[in-house]
């Protein structure tokens, strides 16, 4: 079937090549966003009004889209505060730093704790809630610290961070910019997140023992940390310790994970996905936070509560402040399109991009192959800003694009360049996305990327070819 391009189409296209440009160059891309909503604006509506109306309608759009997202971010890290300020973290963990007997076992056993704590918690708070228990075993035992800033990026902000398995925050934004249901990327991304998890952490390991044994290792220690993670900055909660009964904080770190797993659990027995699944999670962790509050504060509970909900709100539209504009653009090559300026585009069009998609498939010999290659490199791209977050809402719309060329692999290409965008940019590549781990181990962030370099990009390579295979 052939689509009719109109000029919507090309200018969506043009403004896509430009946003493309400034991420390479290492630019912001808000402000271009912007302007190419007014521009798409203009052009359906043909009225100045119309379009100035857009640009605030398309944010609203975007935040609706969003607002579970940044709800479920902002209640999870409320409720780390706390835990972290009653010590309720150190005695979750305090148990598993028994078996932390040797150098490797310190590394496999912080980066798989540091995994499934960020699973729940997401990394920047899963950075401080171990970090700091953690780390002093570790070093007892001969890892350097350096190495446990590895473990905690490569396992955190890497496998648990692209995966998302469990606040849903990653696949969300991908597969609303592809058109997919969040389910079908997440299930598509299983294998490519294994992977890639599988290579880099082995790799960093294998590479981390090589050096040592050479004697070209660098501990990159700084001199004072000073720092301290997203969580423990910029919120006006004191984060003085806060005394409460060391049986009731032992009771408490028993009774937390078990409220999670049985989350877990309930969302097999259920079958629960998506929204369905925040929704548990973020309704226990606020159940969390209020009776923790309550118990370490007593007769000023109440307004405790209150104020760590604040600075919850704070991170988490500090992280999304960026995406929002970006999101709101990308979702206009889909339905929202439509939803904001009305019945415009030719009849038999699907969406802007799913338009191109078809058109691109007319003129252009594609196969799964060169769609792998191009979406691992659109994902790496869109993560340079050092957010992860910001640019994958362009992967899920160029995967809708390829996949409608191909005609298969919609949801594999979605999953690859999230995991791509998230592994660049979400902490693991970009210097000062690196800073919380990096903080809270006292060393250079720059460092630590110099470390993950090699072993983030043949991850990426060897995901990139199973992902040909795939779609």
């Amino acid at each position: 079937m052939t689509i009719q391009l109109t000029a919507i189409h090309w200018v969506y296209l043009a403004f896509i090549a430009f946003i493309m440009v400034l991420l390479i160059r290492r630019r912001d891309t808000t402000m271009i966003c912007v302007a190419g909503i007014f521009t798409l604006g203009l052009l359906a509506t043909e009225t100045l009004g119309g379009s100035v109306s857009g640009i605030f309608n398309s944010f609203v759009y975007a935040t609706k889209e969003l607002m579970g997202t940044i709800m479920i971010i902002s209640i999870i890290v409320a409720m780390s505060r706390i835990l972290m300020i009653t010590g309720i973290n150190e005695a979750m963990v305090a148990p598993l730093t028994r078996f932390l007997r040797t150098p490797a076992l310190a590394y496999w056993g912080i980066g798989l704790i540091m995994m499934i704590t960020s699973f729940f918690f997401w990394p920047s708070p899963a950075v401080a809630l171990i970090g700091a228990v953690l780390l002093p075993v570790a070093v007892r035992v001969g890892l350097p610290a350096l190495g446990a800033a590895m473990a905690m990026n490569l396992f955190g902000h890497g496998i648990a961070l692209s995966g998302d398995y469990i606040i849903q925050g990653a696949p969300k934004l991908t597969a609303d910019a592809a058109g997919l249901p969040v389910s079908t990327v997440m299930e598509a991304s299983v294998p490519l997140v294994i992977v890639m998890g599988l290579v880099t952490t082995v790799t960093a390991f294998w590479l981390m023992k090589r050096d040592q044994k050479n004697g070209t290792w660098r501990d990159g220690l700084i001199a004072s940390s000073g720092g301290g993670s997203a969580l423990t900055s910029g919120g006006d909660s004191e984060v003085q310790p806060v005394i409460i009964k060391p049986r009731v904080q032992k009771t408490l770190a028993i009774l937390i994970p078990l409220l999670f797993l049985a989350d877990v659990v309930a969302m097999f027995a259920l079958d629960l996905q998506g929204g369905d699944a925040t929704a548990l999670v973020g309704g226990t962790a606020v159940l969390i936070l209020i009776a923790v509050t309550l118990l370490a504060h007593r007769d000023r509970g109440l307004e405790r509560v209150t104020s760590y909900l604040i600075d919850g709100f704070v991170f988490g539209f500090k992280v999304f402040g960026p995406v929002i504009p970006i999101a709101a653009f990308f979702y206009l090559g889909d339905s929202a399109f439509t939803e904001l300026f009305g019945k415009v585009l030719p009849e038999a069009s699907h969406g802007i991009v799913n338009d191109l998609g078809v058109a691109l498939a007319d003129h252009v010999p594609l196969n799964g192959a060169v769609g792998a290659v191009t979406l691992t490199a659109i994902g790496a791209i869109t993560g340079l800003d050092g957010s992860g977050f910001s640019g994958i809402s362009l992967a899920g719309s160029i995967a809708q694009l390829f996949a409608a060329a191909i005609h298969s692999g919609a949801a594999t290409l979605t999953a690859l360049g999230q995991i791509a965008a998230i592994w660049v940019g979400g902490g693991t590549l970009i210097p000062w996305a690196l800073i919380p781990a990096a903080a809270i181990c006292g060393v250079s962030p720059f460092e630590l990327a110099r470390r993950n370099l090699k072993p983030v990009l043949l991850g990426l390579a060897v995901t990139t070819v199973v992902a040909m295979f795939l779609v």
